[in-house]
């Protein structure tokens, strides 16, 4: 089969579509697919560029999702899934690549009216919102919902599952241009992050009380603002570091407020994707 191998670490330049061995025999509870599209997450950038090395026994390809049609079963494979299924998958790694073999635990049917080709994004957004913030956190209808980075992918995707349920969006994005996207699939309160101060916005538009939930990508550089725009038994959660993995931190607000914060593993995966430290 062919994949995509990172060459050496650098850029875009490094990426070579070879010639490879096809994927080892199916073991139990595992498909094969045949791989039509694959996302594209910065842990695969900061694969290429050697930072971000594949966890021990994955493949040595990137791409952490893929959508496919499964081409054979392993054995126990649970009854839903068919050869010939269109699916996409969370992965370890290997999704640059004409086939992969996937456990049917990280199997995701396709959407009715969704593309392949769009489907391949799908995975890594829908995991990490819908485990961080809705199965954690249990963010439900009528409360409020800050997003930092609003017009990523996965900012895109909570916007809607937020807007779907009933509850109060509020995003952060650096330009105009992005904040209305945001605005577009029904994000509430847009702030731009680069002219006006989050915190104060959020406790403007609370009436002082502050958001419920907080999905932030960013890390050190906001963990205090987060917390101050936390209300009562506020909840953070932390899936990036965008701004560093270390900060200072008064924790009186976590004590007088019951805040809660957590960081999240994006994928979730036997063998996770998380960056090393």
């Amino acid at each position: 089969m062919r994949a995509v191998v990172i060459t050496r670490g650098g850029g875009p330049e490094v990426l070579e579509a070879q010639e490879v061995e096809d994927p080892a025999p199916l073991g139990e509870g595992e498909v094969l697919l045949q791989v039509a599209a694959a996302g594209v997450n910065r842990a695969d950038t900061l694969q290429r560029v050697g930072r971000h090395p594949p966890p021990a026994g994955a493949s040595p390809y990137p791409g952490l999702e893929c959508s496919g049609t499964i081409l054979a079963l392993g054995p126990n494979v649970p009854s839903r899934w068919a050869v010939g299924d269109k699916v996409c998958a969370l992965l370890s790694g290997g999704g640059y690549a004409e086939k992969i073999v996937v456990p049917a635990g990280q199997l995701l049917p396709v959407p009715e009216g969704v593309s392949l080709t769009d489907a391949a994004g799908l995975p890594e957004v829908a995991c990490t919102v819908w485990s961080t913030v809705f199965m954690t956190s249990r963010l439900s209808p009528g409360e409020s919902f800050l997003i930092h980075g609003g017009s990523s992918g996965i900012g895109t995707f909570a916007i809607q599952i937020a807007k779907h349920l009933g509850i109060k969006v509020f995003v952060t994005a650096g330009s105009e241009e992005k904040l209305a996207a945001c605005k577009g699939l029904g994000a509430d309160v847009c702030i731009n992050y680069k002219t006006e101060d989050f915190v104060e916005r959020v406790k403007q538009e609370t009436n002082g009380k502050g958001v419920d939930v907080i999905l932030d990508n960013i890390g050190g550089s906001y963990l205090q603002r987060n917390l101050n725009s936390l209300g009562v038994d506020g909840r953070l959660f932390i899936i990036g570091f965008q701004g560093g993995a270390v900060a200072e931190v008064n924790l009186q607000a976590v004590f007088a407020r019951r805040l809660t914060i957590q960081g999240v593993c994006a994928c979730r995966l036997p063998k996770c994707c998380v960056l090393p430290f």
